[in-house]
């Protein structure tokens, strides 16, 4: 089995505002992030391919004290949770776009959806999400 350097394809792609993530070659699981063996199956060998972009936020925890993020902050009102993508993998995810005073609001609308939001992150391409403007979300 050939071993390449799984971060910098994902890296160099983010950084062209493109996401990428592994797909299984036996029964077509893609894992995102990316990881070399399939979580589904197990089988040892997936390749790279593009992902839409296009999710849904599904679930909702908005920071407290002790785990709110300075510099994600710095960047906008934040809350994490678990976006689902339509090509069907899901994961936990920094979500901006989110304030506490309207987190019961959007928690009661729930999924909705989302976008990519690719930020430099101290020389590096991080891949964020930011939720889609919705209609009647104050």
């Amino acid at each position: 089995m050939k071993i390449e350097k799984i971060v910098k394809p994902f890296y160099d792609a983010l950084a062209e505002g493109r996401i990428l993530a592994r797909k299984c070659k036996e029964c077509g699981a893609i894992e995102y992030p990316p990881r070399y063996a399939c979580n589904t199956c197990g089988y040892h060998e997936t390749e790279w391919v593009e992902l839409s972009g296009k999710g849904m936020l599904t679930t909702l925890v908005t920071p407290s004290t002790l785990n709110a993020d300075p510099w994600n902050r710095s960047l906008g009102s934040y809350a994490y949770g678990i976006v689902e993508l339509e090509e069907g993998v899901a994961f936990n995810a920094t979500v901006f776009g989110i304030k506490k005073k309207n987190a019961k609001q959007i928690q009661d609308m729930l999924p909705l959806p989302v976008h990519p939001k690719i930020v430099d992150k101290d020389g590096c391409a991080t891949c964020f999400w930011e939720l889609d403007e919705v209609e009647g979300l104050q």
